[in-house]
């Protein structure tokens, strides 16, 4: 039965793949040093990390404070978008205060924004800063309080934060916004006449205290995507470094020398990245201690401003959603390389990125998620059917040869190297290749694990609906009868809360192994009696929008088996006559 073999094999490698992983890669390719290690200074825990005195810190808060005893501490400008809002600390220049407009915490309508940004001191500190590492001039620090040109920083109005140290040398930070989630830093020094050369170069911070809760080792939680530091270094999108790796690294820093490329934290759905000038050296930095842990950039060399001097320069913080649009349109538009990587496309990007467009394009044409997985799940399955009447055919060829087949090994039951000769002579002379039946397979896994991605991390279908119950394609389907759909005053554990899809998911793989020939082996028979039900409680915590794509699949993979039969009835008739014998051997 090549065809059962190949489902099994599948379905294991499938498995293997999905769940083991990370296991094999650890232990098989342990992640090479960094390419540069360098020893860091104590971090303070108010969560600005010192540089051999470079970037200057303050005395560590004595307790966690209240989000509104924060907000109220120090004079703030506001940050208004269609997207964010917020405001900035004049305290230290501190961006550490947004939320996202257009994307809610849970799904009812009453729920609060995405909070992205956190003041320092908060349970949920998150926050980015623009300042200068240098010599030959006293330096801006994160208590220095900045005086502010204008009250709002919003898309038709930037804003200029103006410092001037004792000796008169002025730091300026002009902040502008874009619609979405982009801030533009121009950092610009300026020598007081009279003085000495100051050495000075621009860097930025983003600091985050703790750790998202799906964050592990490695960056990834079991579903392979990753969660943590993440950066683009010399062309290169890095994926390496998770948090506890970062904290187990020597010093709990990991160094980047690199030119061009941006460095940050990314989340699920959310990023936060820094994003240089992309023709200045710089060294990239990911740095854990206690609590913290930061995504940092600074110039590489420091940059000589004689008296009288002005020196200038641009980088970007951003703070947003992973909105594959917007993030490719950044790449394009502002050469920023790789940004819609921060999204783990995994290892078949190449298909993936392809999907993702078109899944966008038929949501923006039905208006409806759920009806936009469905038509993808219909394109793909139209895409595969050439492949799969070739694997109808194949199996059609090999069971007409089945009774030649079994002439031969009873003839060369004793001279195994003579039966493979006759056999493939055989084969040659039917026209027929006993490997294309696994063909399909290869090509549907990267093609299930492409989809596998795009609907785990998109979050254009975070709280989408689709039709009755379903109310969010990114959360498990929440309709179980463990507790009669909800009549029962209880919540069933998670292991137990098989939804309907995930129960149509069961119900539909059994039906396509009715339709295919049973397996002779009795074990191998009753792996497929199981199988269906196991990836029934496997899948039941995925997102009920990849549930929604594998049911679908498969009920159109039924109605192409039952097409295909009909167009080759040897199959079917192959299929009595086994079942027959079977019977008759029972008896």
């Amino acid at each position: 039965m090549e065809d059962r073999r190949n489902i099994i094999l599948a379905v294991l490698l499938t498995g293997l793949i999905l769940f083991g992983w990370p296991y094999v890669a650890n232990m098989f390719f342990p992640t090479p040093p960094p390419a540069e290690k360098s020893v860091a200074a104590p971090a303070k825990t108010d969560g600005t990390p010192s540089e051999s005195g470079d970037i200057a810190t303050a005395a560590a808060p004595d307790k966690t404070v209240s989000l509104a005893s924060a907000m109220s501490a120090n004079p703030r400008v506001l940050v208004e978008t269609p997207k964010l809002k917020g405001s900035i600390n004049l305290e230290g220049a501190r961006i550490d205060d947004l939320v996202l407009t257009t994307h809610r915490q849970e799904l009812s309508k009453k729920s609060p924004p995405v909070r992205l940004f956190a003041p320092s001191g908060t349970a949920n500190a998150y926050f980015a800063r623009f300042g200068w590492t240098g010599n030959g001039a006293t330096l801006p620090t994160d208590k220095t309080v900045w005086t502010a040109d204008g009250k709002k920083l919003a898309p038709s109005t930037p804003i200029t934060l103006s410092w001037t140290n004792p000796e008169g040398q002025r730091f300026d930070i002009k902040l502008s916004i874009d619609e979405h989630y982009m801030i533009t830093a121009e950092q610009r020094f300026t020598n007081a006449a009279g003085l000495p050369t100051a050495n000075v170069a621009p860097f930025g911070i983003i600091s985050r205290k703790g750790t998202p809760k799906d964050a592990t080792k490695g960056g990834s939680i079991f579903t392979q995507i990753h969660i943590g530091p993440m950066g683009v270094f010399n062309g290169e999108p890095n994926y390496e470094w998770g948090y506890d790796q970062v904290a187990e690294a020597p010093n709990g820093k990991v160094s980047f020398a690199t030119t061009g490329g941006w460095n940050g934290l990314t989340d699920k759905y959310w990023l936060a990245a820094l994003i240089p000038d992309q023709k200045v050296p710089v060294t990239a930095e990911f740095l854990s201690e206690g609590d913290y842990n930061w995504a940092n950039i600074r110039n590489s060399q420091l940059t000589a401003v004689a008296a009288g001097q002005t020196k200038s320069q641009t980088s970007r913080l951003f703070a947003g959603a992973k909105e594959f649009e917007e993030l490719t349109n950044y790449t394009k538009t502002l050469g920023i390389p790789y940004l819609d990587y921060s999204i783990d496309w995994g290892w078949f990007w190449f298909i993936a990125i392809p999907f993702k467009k078109l899944l966008l394009w038929l949501f923006g044409l039905f208006g409806n998620f759920g009806v936009a997985i469905i038509a993808l799940t219909v394109i793909v399955r139209v895409f595969m059917f050439p492949v799969a009447q070739k694997q109808f055919a194949s199996m059609a060829g090999m069971r007409a040869v089945q009774p030649k087949m079994k002439a031969l090994q009873e003839r060369y039951k004793d001279d195994k190297p003579k039966l493979q000769q006759e056999m493939m002579k055989l084969y040659q002379e039917e026209k027929i290749n006993p490997l294309a039946g696994c063909l399909p397979i290869l090509l549907q896994i990267p093609v299930f694990f492409a989809l596998y991605k795009i609907l785990m991390l998109s979050v254009e279908m975070r709280h989408q609906p689709f039709v009755l119950w379903l109310k969010d394609l990114s959360a498990p389907d929440p309709l179980t009868p463990v507790n009669l759909f909800g009549l029962l005053p209880f919540d069933p554990p998670t292991f137990l809360a098989i939804g309907i899809l995930p129960i149509l998911l069961g119900i539909t793989m059994w039906l396509m192994q009715k339709l295919n020939p049973q397996p002779m082996d009795e074990v191998q028979k009753q792996v497929f009696a199981i199988m269906p039900w196991f990836l029934m409680f496997i899948m039941a915590p995925f997102a009920s929008g990849l549930q929604l794509y594998w049911v679908v699949s498969n009920i159109i993979s039924i109605g192409q088996q039952k097409w295909l039969y009909a167009k080759h009835p040897i199959l079917k008739q192959q299929m009595a006559q086994e079942e027959a014998e079977k019977k008759k051997a029972k008896a």
